[in-house]
């Protein structure tokens, strides 16, 4: 049945979500996918920073980096940031590491849903791990005021904020996070990871990174990869006081950061107005794939400031049962947020890509829709004998729950098969 022949087992295993060349090896030769699942800048580099960057492989691979200070310090000095300041590390991950292990001592809040590295690691090192539950009546919004008064209820030492969040793409306003951060000036630590802010465009300067390094307990954390479209190089960077930024550097291998880094740090102040353009592309495909996805009968879309949407499906949609659809029919690879602390498999995170892609993610879904949604009785797994199934109830859309994010269709049916290409 999967006209891709992708074996969707490999979906199935550990608590994340398979990798790229995971499926496109399962794919095998001539199959192509489509990554609704890896939040990247589809846009970022160029192609011709990629020509650039496969001429110099051979010198790359080759040779030793420099050591992470003489990159950190380039890197510093691109941003215009004071270099003792600013603490470079293989992938935010490795940050999150070792601000676990170096500065939470006893417990840290964290919002839920969001990036699960923030719950997962101290936990892993028996912190208390203290969640605060975001709820889809509001949007997944974060009321600061609520949340300040949670950490002061728990006695929390550590606080963590991320903004823009991951996966419903809530922004936070400048203004807000500095009012927040001032007002915890007493804890041991506030964190406020800015992995996706640059995909913003609410406001002209969103970050909070100055602002942190003049704090006493203040940390910023900035994702490269995420901004670049450069997941596999593995390298992002945090801004704090000196103090805090020198523990951290301090602890972090010598060389720690690869050539391959290296090279792309020393290419992005010949290539600013590139990447600007790349997020103003990104934010434009942003407001046409909401469009998209709006009209989707049953689906909530959820606002977004991130380059991802939170999507909820239907009622009577399997997320689990989509997501391999999709792979296995499809070629695409989405996200399925049951495995989420604060989420459930009905909601999906899916990557802002170019229209055509989009296209082919919306033809997907409705496929799924007209095969299994259609049926009042569907005994079997989409793709698997995977056991008996729930009745499919005929859905009454205009009767939602009031808690959800409604958006008018502007259109209804589901006639809409690759449009762009029928008008040229």
């Amino acid at each position: 049945m999967a006209r891709t022949g992708i074996d969707t087992s490999i979906l199935h295993k550990g608590s994340h979500s398979a990798s790229y060349f995971d499926v496109a090896r399962a794919a095998g030769d001539g199959v192509e996918i489509v990554d609704f699942c890896i939040p990247c800048n589809p846009y970022f580099p160029t192609p011709e920073m990629f020509d650039e960057l496969a001429r110099d492989l051979k010198s790359i691979l080759k040779y030793y980096p420099s050591d992470s200070s003489a990159i950190t310090k380039k890197l510093a000095g691109v941003l215009g940031l004071h270099p003792q300041t600013v603490a470079m590390a293989n992938g935010s991950t490795e940050l999150i590491t070792w601000i676990d292990h170096l500065l939470i001592k006893e417990s840290v809040a964290i919002p839920i849903p969001t990036f699960g590295r923030w719950t997962d690691q101290p936990m892993e090192t028996g912190k208390r791990v203290d969640m605060f539950p975001l709820q889809e009546r509001d949007g997944f919004r974060l009321d600061l005021e609520e949340y300040v008064q949670f950490i002061r209820e728990r006695k929390s030492r550590v606080a963590v904020v991320c903004n823009v969040n991951n996966p419903d793409g809530h922004y936070i306003p400048r203004r807000d996070v500095i009012r927040f951060m001032d007002t915890l000036s007493d804890l041991d630590l506030v964190v406020i990871d800015e992995s996706f802010i640059d995909f913003s465009d609410a406001e002209r300067y969103p970050s909070v990174g100055p602002d942190a390094v003049i704090r006493p307990n203040a940390v910023v954390l900035k994702s490269l990869g995420k901004n670049f479209g450069l997941h596999g190089i593995r390298f992002g960077y945090m801004l704090a006081n000196p103090a805090i930024a020198g523990k951290i550097a301090k602890m972090l291998p010598k060389w720690n950061l690869n050539s391959l880094a290296e090279k792309v740090v020393h290419m992005i102040s010949d290539h600013e107005m590139e990447y600007e353009e790349s997020l103003r592309l990104l934010s434009r495909d942003r407001r046409s794939m909401g469009r998209e996805l709006q009209r989707i009968q049953g689906l909530t879309v959820f606002p977004s400031q991130g380059n991802f949407f939170l999507v909820k499906l239907p009622n009577e949609w399997s997320g689990v049962a989509l997501r391999d659809y999709l792979v296995a029919n499809h070629g695409i690879m989405t996200r399925e947020c049951g495995n989420k602390l604060g989420m459930t498999s009905q909601f999906m995170r899916l990557v802002v890509r170019p229209a055509g892609d989009v296209d082919r993610l919306v033809d997907g879904m409705l496929d799924y829709a007209q095969r299994f949604h259609s049926r009042s009785v569907y005994d079997t797994d989409p793709l698997e004998n995977a056991g008996p199934r729930a009745r499919w109830a005929d859905v009454a859309y205009d009767d939602q729950p009031d808690n959800l994010i409604q958006y008018p269709s502007q259109r209804a049916g589901s006639e809409y098969t690759a449009r762009r290409a029928a008008v040229g």
